[in-house]
Protein backbone atom coordinates (compact mmCIF):
# COMPACT_ATOMS: atom_id res chain seq x y z
CA UNK A 1 0.00 0.00 0.00
CA UNK A 2 1.09 3.66 -0.82
CA UNK A 3 2.27 5.95 1.66
CA UNK A 4 -0.25 9.55 1.55
CA UNK A 5 1.74 12.23 1.92
CA UNK A 6 0.02 15.50 3.99
CA UNK A 7 2.35 18.79 5.17
CA UNK A 8 1.02 20.33 8.19
CA UNK A 9 0.61 24.30 9.09
CA UNK A 10 1.06 25.80 12.39
CA UNK A 11 -2.46 26.31 12.21
CA UNK A 12 -3.36 22.76 12.14
CA UNK A 13 -0.71 21.88 15.06
CA UNK A 14 -2.04 24.74 16.87
CA UNK A 15 -5.91 23.65 16.64
CA UNK A 16 -4.48 20.35 18.45
CA UNK A 17 -2.83 21.81 21.30
CA UNK A 18 -5.69 24.46 21.76
CA UNK A 19 -8.14 22.04 21.21
CA UNK A 20 -9.80 24.22 18.22
CA UNK A 21 -11.90 23.25 15.09
CA UNK A 22 -10.54 21.33 13.13
CA UNK A 23 -8.50 18.87 15.66
CA UNK A 24 -10.11 15.83 15.27
CA UNK A 25 -9.41 16.27 11.43
CA UNK A 26 -5.77 16.48 11.94
CA UNK A 27 -5.93 13.85 14.65
CA UNK A 28 -7.51 11.59 12.34
CA UNK A 29 -4.76 12.31 10.11
CA UNK A 30 -1.83 11.81 12.21
CA UNK A 31 -3.58 8.37 13.42
CA UNK A 32 -3.65 7.23 9.84
CA UNK A 33 -1.88 3.82 9.02
CA UNK A 34 0.64 4.64 6.10
CA UNK A 35 0.59 8.21 6.41
CA UNK A 36 3.91 10.29 6.21
CA UNK A 37 3.72 14.03 7.97
CA UNK A 38 5.86 16.62 7.42
CA UNK A 39 6.43 19.78 8.78
CA UNK A 40 8.88 22.85 7.71
CA UNK A 41 11.06 24.16 10.38
CA UNK A 42 9.74 27.74 9.50
CA UNK A 43 6.13 26.42 10.66
CA UNK A 44 7.79 25.32 13.93
CA UNK A 45 9.46 28.56 14.40
CA UNK A 46 6.05 30.12 13.68
CA UNK A 47 4.38 27.58 16.59
CA UNK A 48 7.07 28.17 19.01
CA UNK A 49 6.73 32.27 18.79
CA UNK A 50 2.78 32.13 19.21
CA UNK A 51 3.37 29.64 22.48
CA UNK A 52 5.80 32.21 23.83
CA UNK A 53 3.56 35.12 23.33
CA UNK A 54 0.46 33.16 24.50
CA UNK A 55 1.66 30.23 27.66
CA UNK A 56 5.17 31.46 27.88
CA UNK A 57 8.91 29.94 27.16
CA UNK A 58 8.22 26.87 28.77
CA UNK A 59 5.05 25.60 27.30
CA UNK A 60 6.66 26.76 23.85
CA UNK A 61 10.28 24.61 24.30
CA UNK A 62 7.68 21.75 25.71
CA UNK A 63 5.42 21.71 22.65
CA UNK A 64 8.88 22.50 20.01
CA UNK A 65 10.89 19.21 22.07
CA UNK A 66 7.70 16.53 21.64
CA UNK A 67 7.27 18.06 18.08
CA UNK A 68 10.84 17.55 17.48
CA UNK A 69 10.58 14.13 19.11
CA UNK A 70 7.67 13.00 17.33
CA UNK A 71 8.81 9.95 15.11
CA UNK A 72 5.54 9.76 12.88
CA UNK A 73 6.72 13.94 11.74
CA UNK A 74 9.41 15.24 9.35
CA UNK A 75 10.53 18.25 9.89
CA UNK A 76 11.73 19.78 6.91
CA UNK A 77 14.83 21.89 6.91
CA UNK A 78 14.81 25.11 4.18
CA UNK A 79 16.89 24.58 0.73
CA UNK A 80 17.66 27.65 -1.85
CA UNK A 81 14.74 25.95 -4.47
CA UNK A 82 12.50 25.79 -1.38
CA UNK A 83 13.13 29.51 -0.44
CA UNK A 84 12.74 30.77 -4.09
CA UNK A 85 9.43 28.68 -4.25
CA UNK A 86 8.29 30.68 -0.98
CA UNK A 87 9.67 33.97 -2.39
CA UNK A 88 7.64 32.97 -5.78
CA UNK A 89 4.83 32.85 -3.29
CA UNK A 90 4.94 35.61 -1.11
CA UNK A 91 5.61 38.11 -4.04
CA UNK A 92 2.17 37.35 -4.98
CA UNK A 93 1.07 38.65 -2.16
CA UNK A 94 -1.34 37.95 0.43
CA UNK A 95 0.36 35.35 2.11
CA UNK A 96 3.36 35.23 5.41
CA UNK A 97 6.45 34.44 4.64
CA UNK A 98 6.09 30.93 7.08
CA UNK A 99 2.83 30.38 5.20
CA UNK A 100 5.10 30.38 1.56
CA UNK A 101 7.25 28.09 2.80
CA UNK A 102 3.95 25.77 3.72
CA UNK A 103 3.25 26.13 0.23
CA UNK A 104 6.21 25.39 -0.99
CA UNK A 105 6.84 22.47 0.98
CA UNK A 106 3.23 20.91 0.04
CA UNK A 107 3.84 22.14 -3.69
CA UNK A 108 7.56 19.93 -4.11
CA UNK A 109 6.24 17.22 -2.17
CA UNK A 110 2.83 17.05 -4.14
CA UNK A 111 1.68 16.93 -0.85
CA UNK A 112 -1.94 18.58 0.48
CA UNK A 113 -1.61 21.12 3.39
CA UNK A 114 -3.20 20.63 6.10
CA UNK A 115 -4.87 23.94 7.56
CA UNK A 116 -7.63 26.60 8.74
CA UNK A 117 -5.67 29.56 7.32
CA UNK A 118 -7.69 31.34 4.73
CA UNK A 119 -4.68 32.87 2.86
CA UNK A 120 -3.09 29.52 2.38
CA UNK A 121 -6.49 28.53 1.17
CA UNK A 122 -6.49 31.24 -1.61
CA UNK A 123 -3.20 31.31 -2.81
CA UNK A 124 -3.51 27.37 -2.48
CA UNK A 125 -5.93 27.53 -5.21
CA UNK A 126 -4.15 29.63 -7.45
CA UNK A 127 -1.27 27.23 -6.71
CA UNK A 128 -2.61 24.03 -7.50
CA UNK A 129 -2.07 22.56 -3.88
CA UNK A 130 -4.40 21.01 -2.20
CA UNK A 131 -5.86 21.78 0.68
CA UNK A 132 -7.22 19.28 3.82
CA UNK A 133 -9.52 22.14 5.39
CA UNK A 134 -9.96 22.17 9.17
CA UNK A 135 -11.16 25.69 9.61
Amino acid sequence: MRSKKYVLDSYAVLAVIEGETGAQIVAGIVAGEETELYMSIISLGEIYYILLRRKGEQAAEEVVQNTLAEDSLTIADVSWPRVKEAALFKAQGGLSYADAFVLALGKELKAPVVTGDPEIRTAATKAGVEIVWIG
